[in-house]
């Protein structure tokens, strides 16, 4: 079963993201949002550059922190030696993610619905306690991948 939304509508969404902080849907930015959608997980520089190598690391950088300062995408990493970039979930569907350590392999993860109630109750209870209204919540769940367990 697919959750994710068609390209248009992604583009669409992308472009209303943007103007609200007054850029641009450039060429460039639009390059990365397919590249990030069509993946099917979170990308590296390097993925980027594999997959599309018009596009100078450089300018993938400077476009994944617009799209990133405008959320539409969002970086995940074990550690920064192992950064990887999605779209946000807005424009895709609800995942978490199991991170690698060793070799920075990330892995999404969609939860079942038990799974999801349990972590809904969990976080509201979580953020009562402080008095805190959450809108959204995404677990990263850091470790060894099965390649890199002793």
């Amino acid at each position: 079963m697919s959750f994710t939304k068609s390209t248009d509508t992604i583009h669409e969404l992308v472009e209303v993201h943007l103007r609200r902080f007054e850029q641009r849907y450039t060429s460039g930015r639009r390059t990365i949002v397919e590249l990030l959608a069509s993946f099917g997980q979170p990308m590296s520089i390097s993925d980027i550059a594999l997959a599309d190598p018009e596009v100078p690391r450089s300018s993938a950088y400077r476009h994944l922190a617009d799209l990133q300062g405008a959320g539409v995408v969002r970086r995940i990493a074990a550690s920064d030696e192992f950064a990887r970039f999605e779209l946000t979930e807005d424009l895709t569907h609800h995942h978490h993610h199991l991170l690698c350590t060793s070799c920075g392999q990330v892995t999404d993860v969609t939860p079942t619905n038990a799974f999801e109630r349990t972590v809904a109750v969990m976080v509201r209870e979580l953020t009562a306690q402080r008095g805190f209204r959450a809108i959204s919540h995404a677990l990263d769940v850091t470790g060894h991948c099965q390649n890199c367990q002793p």
